[in-house]
């Protein structure tokens, strides 16, 4: 049973935990923060007395003393997308790890007032940080003339000017299925791009255009779709009916596999008759069928960066002002060699 040590049931504090475990109360601080100079039997003595008490660290007492809350303020939009969501993901479990928190606001759009009242929302909440996930250009240009005395790192391949930012170089990633295609013996490669206004749509296909340049190939058709494995389909439809091309990159899984389900309709085999390349490497991206050949972000990678940008920026360390993480191939069955009866002609 657990023995709490007041009579009025007032909450346990630090000096009830160092009583109980027979410690200085400098000790217990240790241990709540983490620090390295306590050994492993004192820690585990105070962590038991700890479970005990029922103990709760003091946050809003720490704040006055620190002036910091230990939070990081997040504004983020279409977090329905993988992409988006992951990128969150990765920033939460990097933020955890260096003992901070995090709060999230979704954008209702991405007006310039929406953005404002968020930023303002947050520090308003005494964030000791803003984190923007800035996946379109209306995004980008409103956080550039932000000045919200507090670190801000947007999450993209931005290019901003005054504004840290970390991202995946996703015109490397475009680069890189498009001449994996173009090395398989590809020679007319559609491409479904993600919506126009998104930044990370833009540049995979800048990396598409430039392998095929590099390559002397003239661009296959191009589609817009909506990141939607319905849009991908609607595209993978128009292109197997009225091209030639006998590979396409999409700028996701998802439309992947709407291109997927149109070619097997067509009576068209993966990667016999067709050749099918994906961006984000999704969880299930394994599993369609084929398995999916696809460019695999690092958002685990993409978190930590993003909050070792902030801490820096905490501690008044010279900021980086652009991080750019490499994009690497995952090579699986939905692609192969030029189908033979083009290749011969």
């Amino acid at each position: 049973m657990t023995d709490h040590v007041s009579s009025n049931d007032r909450p346990p504090v630090m000096e009830d935990v160092a009583a109980r475990a027979g410690v200085s109360h400098q000790t217990v601080s240790r241990v709540i923060n983490n620090h390295p100079n306590v050994s492993a039997k004192t820690r585990t003595v105070v962590e038991a007395a700890i479970a005990e008490l029922g103990y709760r660290r003091n946050t809003a007492a720490r704040q006055l003393v620190t002036r910091r809350s230990e939070t990081f303020g997040v504004v983020a939009h279409n977090m329905e997308h993988y992409g988006p969501a992951h990128i969150l993901l990765g920033i939460q479990e990097a933020a955890y790890t260096a003992g901070y928190a995090v709060n999230t606001v979704g954008l209702p759009d991405v007006s310039e007032k929406a953005i404002n009242e968020t930023v303002e929302y947050h520090l308003a909440h005494q964030v000791d940080a803003l984190v923007v996930i800035a996946p379109q250009e209306e995004i980008v240009r409103t956080i550039e003339r932000l000045n919200p005395g507090v670190p801000l790192v947007a999450i993209g391949d931005i290019g901003a000017a005054g504004v840290q930012s970390v991202g995946v170089d996703q015109q490397r990633g475009g680069w890189l299925a498009t001449q994996h295609l173009i090395d398989q013996g590809h020679r007319k490669i559609a491409h479904i791009m993600g919506p126009a206004d998104w930044l990370d749509a833009q540049a995979r296909r800048r990396g598409w255009e430039a392998a095929l340049a590099g390559a002397g190939l003239e661009p296959g058709p191009l589609l817009v779709g909506d990141w939607s494995a319905e849009s991908g389909y609607g595209a993978g439809e128009q292109l197997l009916d009225n091209s030639e091309c006998s590979a396409v990159f999409a700028a996701n899984d998802q439309m992947s596999l709407g291109v997927i389900r149109a070619a097997y309709e067509r009576n068209l085999r993966l990667p016999r008759d067709l050749s099918v390349v994906g961006f984000d490497d999704s969880p299930e991206s394994g599993f369609y069928f084929p398995p999916l050949t696809t460019v695999r972000q690092d958002f685990a990678e993409l978190g930590r960066r993003c909050v070792g940008m902030i801490l820096d920026g905490i501690s008044g360390n010279d900021p980086l002002f652009s991080v750019r993480i490499q994009p690497h191939l995952i090579l699986r069955a939905s692609t192969g060699p030029r189908p033979v009866a083009l290749a011969r002609s």
